[in-house]
């Protein structure tokens, strides 16, 4: 799933692309596409774009209006918001389509079946209302005090800490093994018992990874696939640690993978691949 520096470097690169278009239809693709009935999907018909934002891993299409109006989109696992050349008719994948006056058109896709990428159309201060209103702060922009404070209010092992997105918004799976990598902390380790000083080591590897992201995003003409990211030990099961050399290690669940060293992270303790791991330091 794309994070936070992937969809804003996507959000620079299409302000940069389509701001000041007028919009001129928008067509909603499949059954599932749209998620909001009020205000109308053609609301903002005949508007030219202002900009294209980001809230977490949400992208905003904000149309110049009083009151402010704009597209709620969530991409999901595998969804894409990309330029429009060809502009057929059923597009493969297609969920939505932005027409805009000058000919150009944005379509977001999907993969597969499941069809879980979407679009909310809001009017007034979209950050208030779903489906952005329960997201926590960007994980950015938290400093160490914010994080201790984070900490003691949801307690729970670091790395699902990390990807709720109701407690920091913008990570995901694989920064989230980065991070727990660069703090050199388990990813299973309690975030009542971290403290202060593992506070300041995960908000500054938030930093750190999340710049590392947007560099290598804003340095791309589209999105990046998950597997090009820059990455120590997400996905990288089998292979030496970059730090240590030490093999990396995973955990799998139904849903996701964790990835860590042991030597860098959990003092050479292999975590048991289930989710019942007594090992949480």
């Amino acid at each position: 799933m794309p994070e936070l520096p992937e969809v804003q470097a996507h959000a620079e690169r299409l302000t940069a692309a389509f701001a000041g278009a007028e919009l001129a239809a928008f067509e909603p693709l499949t059954f599932t596409a749209l998620k909001t009935f009020d205000p109308p999907p053609d609301a903002a018909v005949g508007l030219p774009l202002a900009s294209v934002d980001r809230r977490g891993k949400h992208l905003l299409l904000r149309f110049d209006r009083d009151p402010a109006l704009a597209y709620v989109v969530h991409l999901m696992q595998g969804g894409r918001l990309r330029p429009d050349a060809k502009q057929a008719r059923k597009p493969r994948g297609g969920v939505a389509r932005w027409r805009f006056a000058n000919g150009d058109a944005l379509l977001l896709t999907e993969p597969g079946t499941e069809r879980r990428a979407g679009v909310w159309v809001v009017a007034g201060d979209a950050l208030s209302q779903p489906p952005l209103d329960d997201l926590g702060p960007e994980a950015d922009t938290v400093d160490d005090w914010q994080m201790a404070e984070l900490f003691a209010t949801h307690p729970m092992r670091l790395h699902t800490f990390l990807r709720d997105q109701r407690v920091l918004a913008g990570l995901g799976r694989r920064l989230a093994n980065e991070i727990c990598h660069r703090a050199r902390l388990s990813p299973f380790a309690p975030t009542k018992s971290l403290g202060d000083t593992g506070a300041g080591a995960v908000v500054t590897a938030i930093r750190e990874t999340v710049a590392e992201g947007l560099d290598y995003d804003r340095d791309r003409d589209d999105m990046s696939a998950s597997a090009e990211r820059p990455s120590a030990v997400h996905g990288r099961t089998g292979e030496p640690c970059p730090v240590c050399g030490d093999t990396v290690r995973e955990v799998a669940y139904r849903d996701y993978t964790v990835h860590y060293c042991a030597t860098c992270q959990t003092d050479g303790k292999v975590l048991a691949d289930n989710t019942t791991s007594k090992f949480l330091r």
